[in-house]
C-alpha cells in the first residue's frame, strides 16, 4: 500500500462530518487542533512571566471552566489525563522566529552540524542576486528553494557549505548613483569617484538585501558571502580572462551588437528583454537597377525597373551596402498596372502610399518574389502582372542605385534567413547594422558602414540625416527623404517582437562597434556535450539552453561604462594595436588581488605595465573598455567554488530562473567550458516568476505587488496586512510547483496561514499528550495493538514517499502529502480515536503507553519532515520537548538539525497486507457510520457519538468474522466501539425484520471488497459514565464509586495526584 493510499483513506471527502461535532466528552475540548483552544500572543506573553506555578494554576481554571465541573461534581478532575505543553497554539512569528535564529547563530547551529556529518559534500552555488534594490518574492522563492535543499541535505547527513553571493558591477548601480548626484557634483566626477560611490552604494544594498534574507531563515556562511567586487573575485576572474585569451577565445573585432542608447554601452543578449507591442514604421522602398548582372535578362525592362525591399529600420537605409536575394527562391519581374487605391492605402492612419505608386512617370517594374506577387497585390493595393521569372541566383551581382548617396551597389546572395513568410524576398543589406547582414558582408567584402554615434543619432557620416535620432526624427527624416526620391512604395505601422534594454526599459539597436569578444564557435561543441551530461530540472529546460547556446553568436563582452572589472588591455597610441600579453594578464591580476579594480584608474600606465614593456610605456595607454556583468558572474565557479575550503568543483546544484538559461547558467558554462572543458555544474533546477493571484504580472502601478517583508513582519494596517511569518511564506514556496510560473496573494496566503495553523496544532496534540513521557515506557512493536501498527506503516510509508519527492526536489507533493497525512488523515482519525485511552483509560494503562509510543514516532518523524520546509516551527517544537532525545553517539539532541532523517523501518512496514486491506476497509466504513451518526443527532435520538450504540451486519461470513474479533478485541484499543467514537457495537449475526423495524436509522456499507453491510444506530445502553462520558451496563455496580463504569473504577485508584498543569 502506497502513501497516496494510506492518504486517500484518511479523505475529509469520505469523512464528511467531523468526530467532533459527534463525539464531545469533556476531556476532548482543550486539544482540539482545530478549535479555539490556542492563547493570544499577548496572553501568552503573560503566561510566561507569571512563571510555571501561576501559568499551571490559570490553565486549570481553564481546564474546570471547560468541563464544566462544579467542586461537588468534578472529585475525578484529577484522574484525566488532560494533555500539557509549554508550546504555544498561536505561533508569535514576529517574535518567536526572531529568537530562534539568534538562538541558531549563537550556537553556530549550521557550521557544528555540518562539521559533525560525516556524509559526502554537497554544494548548491548561489546565483548572486542584483545588489541594487530592495527584494521581491522572485528572490524570497529563490533563497528558500535552496535553503530547502540545503537543509534536508544536512538531515541526510551531508556536509553543507552555502555561500551567499552578490553581483556587485554594472549599469544600474552606476545609473543609481549618477541619478542622485546634483549638475555640480557630476561636473567634478571622475571615474573613481563615481566607482567608491558605486561600491558603497552596493555594499549597503548587499547589507539591506542580507537582513531580509536572514529573516527568511535562510542558512549560510553570512560572514563570509562573496561579492564580484572583492579584489579576490576580480582577480580570479581576470584569471579566468586570461585562460580565455591564451587559448585564443578572447578576440576584437569590429561587427554590429546589441546597443543601447539610452544607457550608452553594448549589450549582450542576456541584457536584453523583448517587447511584443512594439510598433516600428516598416516600408516598402524601390531600388532602381542600373546595370542587369547578365546581359539581356532585364534589358526590356530599364530604366523602369527597380528592386522591392521590406524594413522595420528605415534609418539603416543610408547604410545600406547591398540587397540580397535567396539563391533557391524563384523571382518575377511584375508590371504594376494599375493603382486601386482604399481609404486604407491612401488617407487612413494605419497605411501611407508612397510617392512611386502615386505619380505617373510610365511604366514601372518590380521585382519580388515569386510566392509574395499575391499578397504584395493585397498589401499595396495595386495590381501586379508577372512578365518574367527566374531564379535568384541569377540575380546576383546585379547593380542599383543607392537610394540615399547614389552610389552603385550590388545584389549579393544571402542564406535561408531570406524567406516568404514576410517581405518581398529581397533583404536591404546593411553589414554595420544586422548580424546576417554582417556575416554576408563578410562573404563580399562589403564595408561595414555605421553612422551612428553612442546615443544612437546619426554622425556626419549620414550627411543631411546628421544629428538626428535613428529611433526618432532621424528614422521619420530617412522614410520622407525616400518618399521625395521617389523611392517609397507604402509606409505601415508593424507592431513585432524587439529588444529593449532591461535596465532602461528603451529600444535597442544593431550598431557596429569595435567590441572585444569571446568565440564561442570555438568551444560550441564542448559546451553542447557538456549540457548532455547535466540533470536539468525540469527536464524540458534542457532543450531551452540548448535552443540558446547552439544559436548564439559570438559573445560581445566589453561594455563602455566605469563600474566594472577593466578588461585589461593597452593600445598603441599611434598603431591602436592592443597589447595583451600572458605576462600584462598576470602582472594586473596580481595587481588586483590586493588592490582591487579601482588600481586600474587610479594607477598610471606604467605602473600597470610588468617590468618588460615600462620603458615602452609612453607608447601605450590603458583601455577604458569593461567586462559584462555576466562575465563577472559567470566567473563565480572559479572565484568561489574553486578557491574555498568546503567547495568543490563542480556544484551539485545551480538553481536560479527560468531566464538565467541565457543568463548565468549559460556564462558559467562558456567560461567553465573554455577555461576547463565541463560543466561548472552536475544539475540545474530552474523556476518560474511569481505572479499575483490572477496570474498577472505585479506591478506598483497596478497595487498588486506582494512584499515579502510586510508578508513575514506585517505591514501598518495589521487587519489587511497581517503578520504570517517567515514559515507561512517558506510553506507558500514548498506548496507551488515551481517549475512554472507561480501565483500568490491574499487568498493563497490565508489558506496557508490557516494550513500553517493546523499543522502546528497537530504537533501541539502530539507534544502536549507525551508530557509524562518517558522512553523507557516505549512498548514492543510486537505488543502493539492493530490500529498502532497501521498508524506507524502510515507513518513509515508517507516518509519514505516525502523522502522521495524531496530528493527529486519536488517539494509541492511533501506539500500535499504533509496536507493529507499530518492534518487530515492523522488529526480526523488516528488523534481522535486517541484521546479516550490518552485522556480517561489510565496514566499507567497499556493502551496509553502504545499510544504514546506511537505519538513519539509520528512527534520525531514529523518534525524532522517539516524541519526543511519550516524550520522555525520544527525548531520550537524541539525546544519545547517534554523528554531528551539521545542521539547515537550518547549526545543529547539540542536542536532539530541535530537530528538526522528517519532512518527506513522495516519492522513497521511488515503488517500483513490483509491487516492493512480491512483496517482501510474500518475507516471507509467509519465513514459511513458518521453520516448516520449525524443523522441521528439531528433526529434528536443521541446529541454526542457516545449516546450511541452501532449495530452491524454482513452478508459475507468473512467480513462478519473480522468485524467481530475487532468488536471483542482483547485490547481496548482496537475494539470497533472505539474506532467508531461510539459506547457499543453490536455485531448482529443474522438481520431480521424485527430488528431492523426497530431501529429508527439505519444505513449500507457496500464495497466489492466486502459486500454489503448494514447499519443502524439506537441509543446506548446502561448509564453514563461521569468520567468517560462511555454508557454502560456496570455504572452503578460499585458502591463506592456508583457514576463509574468498570474501566474508569479499574483505573481511579492507579492515578496519582498530578502536579498543577502547565498549558500554554
Amino acid at each position: 500500500m502506497d502513501a497516496a493510499s494510506c492518504c486517500r483513506v484518511f479523505s475529509t471527502q469520505r469523512c464528511r462530518f467531523p468526530l467532533r461535532r459527534l463525539a464531545a466528552p469533556p476531556w476532548s475540548q482543550p486539544f482540539c487542533t482545530e478549535s479555539s483552544g490556542g492563547l493570544s500572543a499577548a496572553s501568552i506573553s503573560k503566561r510566561r512571566s507569571r512563571g510555571p506555578v501561576m501559568a499551571a494554576k490559570k490553565a486549570e481554571q481553564d481546564c474546570l471552566l471547560v468541563l464544566g465541573a462544579k467542586q461537588e461534581d468534578g472529585k475525578y478532575k484529577h484522574t484525566v489525563d488532560l494533555p500539557k505543553t509549554t508550546f504555544g497554539l498561536r505561533a508569535n512569528s514576529v517574535v518567536r522566529e526572531p529568537e530562534l535564529q539568534k538562538l541558531w547563530e549563537e550556537n553556530q547551529v549550521l557550521k557544528r552540524v555540518s562539521e559533525r556529518n560525516s556524509g559526502a559534500t554537497f554544494v548548491l552555488h548561489d546565483g548572486p542576486p542584483y545588489a541594487n534594490g530592495d527584494l521581491h518574492m522572485g528572490h524570497a522563492l529563490n533563497k528558500i528553494l535552496k535553503d530547502i535543499i540545503n537543509r534536508y541535505k544536512l538531515l541526510q547527513n551531508h556536509k553543507v557549505s552555502f555561500v551567499p553571493g552578490w553581483d556587485c558591477h554594472g549599469l544600474p548601480i552606476e545609473l543609481k548613483v549618477l541619478k542622485s548626484m546634483d549638475k555640480e557634483t557630476l561636473g567634478a566626477l571622475t571615474p573613481i569617484k563615481l566607482r567608491q560611490k558605486a561600491a558603497k552604494f552596493a555594499k549597503a544594498t548587499v547589507d539591506a538585501q542580507m537582513k531580509s534574507f536572514k529573516r527568511y531563515g535562510v542558512w549560510a556562511d553570512w560572514s563570509n558571502p562573496y561579492l564580484t567586487l572583492s579584489p579576490e573575485y576580480e582577480a580570479a576572474q581576470l584569471e579566468v580572462f586570461g585562460q580565455m585569451v591564451m587559448k585564443g577565445y578572447i578576440y576584437r573585432g569590429r561587427k554590429p551588437v546589441h546597443w543601447s542608447p539610452s544607457s550608452r554601452t553594448a549589450l549582450a543578449e542576456a541584457e536584453l528583454e523583448y517587447s511584443e507591442n512594439h510598433v516600428s514604421r516598416s516600408i516598402y522602398a524601390a531600388f532602381k537597377i542600373t546595370n542587369p548582372s547578365k546581359s539581356g535578362m532585364l534589358d526590356e525592362f530599364l530604366p523602369n525597373v527597380s528592386l522591392v525591399i521590406w524594413t522595420t529600420t528605415p534609418w539603416t537605409i543610408p547604410a545600406n551596402a547591398a540587397v540580397a536575394v535567396n539563391p533557391e527562391l524563384a523571382y518575377a519581374v511584375a508590371e504594376v498596372q494599375s493603382v486601386l487605391l482604399s481609404e486604407s492605402t491612401s488617407g487612413g492612419k494605419k497605411k501611407k502610399v508612397g510617392s512611386v505608386l502615386s505619380s505617373e512617370k510610365g511604366k514601372l517594374f518590380v521585382i519580388v518574389a515569386s510566392d509574395l506577387v499575391t499578397t504584395l497585390e493585397s498589401k499595396w493595393g495595386v495590381k501586379l502582372v508577372v512578365q518574367k521569372s527566374f531564379p535568384g541566383s541569377a540575380l546576383e551581382h546585379c547593380r542599383y542605385v543607392h537610394p540615399v548617396n547614389g552610389n552603385e551597389c550590388s545584389v549579393v546572395l544571402g542564406g535561408d534567413y531570406i524567406t516568404t513568410e514576410s517581405g518581398t524576398g529581397l533583404v536591404h543589406t546593411a553589414p554595420g547594422h544586422g548580424q546576417e547582414d554582417y556575416i554576408t558582408g563578410l562573404k563580399y567584402g562589403l564595408p561595414i558602414i555605421s553612422p551612428v554615434d553612442d546615443e544612437g543619432n546619426f554622425t556626419a557620416e549620414a550627411g543631411q540625416f546628421s544629428g538626428l535620432s535613428v529611433l526618432g526624427a532621424g528614422n521619420a527624416a530617412v522614410v520622407k527623404y525616400l518618399d521625395e526620391q521617389y523611392s517609397l512604395i507604402l509606409e505601415e505601422p508593424y507592431k513585432h517582437k524587439y529588444p529593449y534594454d532591461w535596465r532602461s526599459k528603451e529600444p535597442t539597436i544593431f550598431r557596429a562597434t569595435e567590441q572585444w569578444f569571446a568565440s564561442v564557435d570555438g568551444f560550441r561543441n564542448a559546451a553542447m556535450d557538456a549540457i548532455r551530461q547535466v540533470a536539468w530540472v525540469p527536464s524540458q529546460a534542457e532543450n531551452r539552453i540548448v535552443a540558446m547556446t547552439s544559436g548564439r553568436s559570438d559573445w560581445c563582452i566589453s561594455r563602455q561604462r566605469t563600474w566594472g572589472v577593466p578588461i585589461p588591455v593597452f593600445y598603441h597610441v599611434d598603431s591602436q594595436e592592443p597589447l595583451i600579453t600572458e605576462e600584462t594578464i598576470e602582472h594586473i591580476k596580481a595587481i588586483v588581488s590586493k588592490k582591487g579594480s579601482d588600481a586600474w584608474w587610479y594607477m598610471t600606465t606604467e605602473e600597470l605595465l610588468p617590468d618588460k614593456y615600462r620603458d615602452k610605456a609612453s607608447e601605450y595607454r590603458k583601455g577604458t573598455d569593461t567586462m559584462d556583468v555576466w562575465f563577472d558572474s559567470g566567473s563565480s565557479w572559479a572565484a568561489v567554488l574553486a578557491k574555498r575550503d568546503g567547495l568543490k568543483f563542480p556544484a551539485d546544484i545551480y538553481l536560479e530562473g527560468s531566464d538565467q538559461h541565457r543568463g548565468w547558467f549559460q556564462s558559467s558554462l562558456l567560461t567553465s567550458i573554455a577555461t576547463t572543458g565541463k560543466a561548472p555544474y552536475s544539475s540545474v533546477i530552474t523556476h518560474g516568476f511569481v505572479l499575483d493571484e490572477k496570474g498577472f504580472k505585479m506591478s506598483k502601478s497596478i497595487g498588486n505587488v506582494v512584499d515579502p517583508v510586510k508578508l513575514i513582519d506585517g505591514g501598518k494596517n495589521q487587519r489587511e496586512e497581517p503578520a504570517y511569518g517567515a514559515d507561512v511564506l517558506r510553506l507558500w514556496v514548498s506548496s507551488v510547483d515551481y517549475t512554472g510560473d507561480v501565483l500568490i496573494g491574499p487568498q493563497i496566503l490565508r489558506q496557508m496561514s490557516d494550513m500553517y495553523r493546523k499543522l502546528r496544532g497537530t504537533m501541539r496534540f502530539l507534544l502536549s499528550n507525551l508530557h509524562d513521557w518517558k522512553l523507557d515506557n516505549s512498548v514492543p512493536y510486537s505488543d502493539l495493538p492493530k490500529i498502532d501498527k497501521y498508524a506507524l506503516f502510515q507513518l513509515e510509508t508517507v516518509v519514505a514517499s516525502m523522502k522521495d519527492s524531496y530528493e527529486n526536489y519536488q517539494f509541492f507533493k511533501v506539500y500535499q502529502m504533509l496536507q493529507r497525512f499530518a492534518i487530515v488523515g492523522l488529526s480526523n482519525f488516528y488523534l481522535d480515536v486517541a484521546k479516550d485511552r490518552l485522556y480517561v483509560g489510565g496514566r499507567v494503562s497499556f493502551t496509553r503507553k502504545s499510544c504514546q509510543t506511537v505519538l513519539t514516532a509520528h512527534l520525531l518523524y514529523l518534525v524532522r519532515v517539516i524541519a526543511p520546509i519550516m524550520p522555525h516551527l520544527a525548531e520550537d517544537v524541539w525546544q519545547n520537548l517534554p523528554f531528551q532525545y539521545t542521539l547515537q553517539d550518547g549526545s543529547v539532541a539540542k536542536f532539530v538539525f541535530d537530528l538526522k532523517w528517519p532512518e527506513k523501518n522495516e519492522e513497521w512496514l511488515s503488517v500483513p497486507k490483509d491487516d492493512i486491506d480491512f483496517l482501510g476497509i474500518i475507516l471507509e466504513l467509519r465513514s459511513e457510520v458518521n453520516k448516520i451518526l449525524e443523522n441521528a443527532r439531528t433526529g434528536k435520538l443521541i446529541g454526542s457519538s457516545l449516546d450511541a450504540k452501532v449495530y452491524i451486519h454482513a452478508e459475507s461470513s468473512d467480513t462478519a468474522l473480522k468485524l467481530k474479533e475487532l468488536s471483542s478485541a482483547s485490547n481496548d484499543a482496537d475494539a470497533l466501539h472505539r474506532l467508531f467514537i461510539t459506547s457499543q457495537v453490536e455485531v448482529l449475526t443474522t438481520l431480521n425484520e424485527e430488528t431492523t423495524s426497530s431501529v429508527s436509522y439505519t444505513g449500507k456499507f457496500s464495497d466489492p471488497r466486502t459486500g454489503d453491510i448494514w447499519i443502524g444506530v439506537t441509543r446506548a445502553d446502561g448509564a453514563k459514565c461521569e468520567r468517560c462520558w462511555n454508557y454502560t451496563r456496570d455504572v452503578g455496580s460499585f458502591h463506592d464509586h456508583p457514576t463509574l463504569c468498570a474501566r474508569c473504577y479499574g483505573v481511579i485508584d492507579l492515578q496519582p495526584q498530578p502536579a498543577a498543569a502547565a498549558v500554554s
